[in-house]
């Protein structure tokens, strides 16, 4: 069985496994002519269920064969010009070539002892990203960050780091253990209508009280600060205290983006953690055109950017940038067995993992051989497609536009002649559900202001007006047979 493991004397295996798995990804992305199979849920789970997991196949080639027939055949396809439904980016090559390197060599980079080079290309990006951030800093304050699996953690860490501050600082109480739990239950975390579901899962996993989460209404799909100011006052009043702001840059479904300028001011006047999710929207640090829009994004405590989105690299790549790097002393640790004394700058002392892939090498060969302008671009691209869609769907008769793109979402529903609003409603999730079982274009479905949408998500530069036509057709098309099905149905419960 050694022979399986990689080394010098295995060399050609691994390179033949690497050439067996390039022409499996060859295979898939010119043979497939939509971007999922039609394959049904009980079908694949048959498939899959039927394997025998104790019986190994024995040889690559088996296992490859296998592969192919559970999971590549049926893969949903991001890079497919008719895939438009979640933050899936299509990714960069060389981002594909780091990934390659880094997993075959296997580099973890917790520690120096085991990161070494890995640990300063590392450090390096974290400060490049940071001095793109420009975060507004007395000059003995030094940023920082570290490179996380998501949004999702990054967003958890910076208000994990954002309740120790505050319990850090004086307050309400006394110092003791049964003090802190007390404030505890008193910490508010303040966000918007559009805050992403991580948020209140962070929450919850702090500690926090069930009624922590404080939703504002907003100015259209932003944060209103006006409105941030009150409810921080009246916070106060209450007793209370707030962990952190949370504002975003780029909401999942609409693409919003607070007025984080503003915020940040309102956050600095109450002396209040202010943490911004740029998930979606961080890609505009290196927008050419574009970065206008993170205007005052500096005045913020911590970032969240997710590069497996607007940066166009494989998951996992994401980063929790923090204005003052002593914050990070709450997330630290030591354990002997991590030679603490091999030096203070282990990334261990910064994560809230332990092992941790070298995820920050595929950001590092996308920027070094397309440079940050030509990420931005993809971006900008992406953008403009998004732009045009809009204008194209709201020229249509049988769409209705909800929301102008703010970033690179598209929000719209069909509405198919003679159909009232109720109707139109009535068919977004049943065309999002057909359009899915059918394979042939695959768009999302949520809600916004209390009524459902379709949403395309566009993260695909070069995608055509021809491919998009084709998703628009899709959904005329079934929306028009739904909508038929729909009045028979009414008919025929009448005449009965």
């Amino acid at each position: 069985m050694n022979e399986h493991l990689l080394n010098h004397r295995s060399r050609k295996d691994h390179a033949a496994a690497l050439a067996a798995a390039t022409a499996e990804v060859g295979r898939y992305l010119d043979g497939r002519t939509t971007p999922r199979s039609s394959a049904s849920p009980a079908h694949l789970a048959a498939q899959t269920a039927a394997v025998d997991l104790s019986t190994p196949l024995g040889t690559l080639d088996k296992a490859m064969v296998e592969v192919r027939g559970l999971y590549l055949d049926h893969a949903v396809g991001y890079h497919h010009p008719r895939y438009l439904s979640h933050l899936n980016c299509p990714v960069t090559i060389p981002a594909l070539a780091a990934e390659t390197l880094a997993t075959s060599v296997n580099t973890a980079v917790e520690t120096w002892d085991q990161g070494t080079s890995a640990c300063l290309i590392e450090q390096k990006l974290v400060d490049w990203v940071a001095d793109l951030i420009e975060f507004d800093r007395p000059a003995q304050v030094t940023p920082d960050g570290v490179f996380t699996t998501g949004g999702s953690q990054s967003n958890l860490q910076g208000l994990f780091t954002a309740r120790e501050d505050r319990l850090a600082r004086p307050g309400p109480g006394g110092t003791t253990p049964a003090d802190r739990c007390a404030r505890l239950s008193r910490l508010r975390i303040v966000t918007g209508e559009h805050a992403h579901l991580s948020v209140v899962k962070a929450a919850r996993l702090l500690g926090l009280a069930p009624d922590a989460v404080i939703i504002l209404p907003g100015d259209g799909d932003r944060m209103d600060p006006a409105t941030l100011d009150r409810a921080l006052a009246s916070v106060a009043d209450a007793g209370d205290e707030v962990a952190a702001v949370v504002a975003l840059a780029g909401t999942t479904d609409h693409g919003a983006i607070d007025p984080l300028r503003e915020v940040g001011l309102v956050c600095r006047r109450h002396d209040v953690w202010l943490h911004v999710d740029a998930a979606y929207g961080g890609g505009l640090l290196v927008s050419p055109t574009r970065r206008d829009l993170l205007d005052g994004i500096g005045l913020a405590d911590s970032v969240t950017v997710d590069f497996h989105k607007t940066f166009f690299l494989p998951v996992a790549a994401s980063a929790l940038l923090l204005r003052d790097r002593s914050g990070f002393r709450h997330s630290t640790v030591s354990a002997d067995y991590l030679n603490p004394a091999d030096g203070d700058d282990h990334a261990v002392d910064k994560s809230l993992q332990t092992t941790r892939r070298f995820d920050a090498l595929k950001l590092w060969m996308t920027l070094r051989v397309l440079g940050a302008d030509g990420i931005g671009r993809m971006l900008d691209d992406a953008i403009d497609v998004a732009r045009r869609i809009g204008r194209t769907i709201d020229s249509e008769p049988d769409l209705e536009l909800v929301r102008r793109p703010a970033l690179s979402t598209v929000l719209f529903r069909p509405r198919p002649e003679a159909c009232d609003p109720d109707e139109s409603d009535a068919l977004v999730r049943p065309v999002r559900d057909a359009l899915f079982a059918e394979g042939r274009s695959v768009v999302a479905a949520t809600v916004v202001d209390g009524r459902p949408c379709l949403k395309l998500t566009i993260l695909d530069p070069e995608l055509s007006d021809q491919d998009v036509a084709a998703v628009l057709a899709d959904v005329r098309e079934a929306a028009r047979y739904l909508a038929d099905g729909m009045r028979q149905a009414t008919t025929a419960a009448v005449l009965s």
